[in-house]
């Protein structure tokens, strides 16, 4: 039941890392453009450094997860 429950959360957090970065580049574009202050690019843009990794990390737990490889025992190969 856990690894089901694994597999499936990977589901989850696969789409969430894409759409948490997708979400932030909107804003930041948003911001940018209400306020096109060199400081607010600076800012948005240190933002988006550090968010692309942690988003990236966050896609591909999802990834593993959805492919088994948190499993408590192994899985057979296929």
């Amino acid at each position: 039941m856990k690894t089901k429950l694994q597999r499936w959360a990977g589901l989850i957090w696969m789409p969430a890392g894409i759409l948490l970065f997708a979400a932030l580049l909107y804003t930041a574009i948003l911001q940018i453009t209400a306020h096109p202050q060199p400081d607010t690019w600076i800012q948005w843009g240190i933002f988006v450094f550090i968010s692309l990794p942690i988003c990236a990390g966050l896609s591909l737990f999802g990834w593993y997860a959805w492919q088994g490889d948190y499993a408590d025992e192994p899985s057979e190969p296929s």
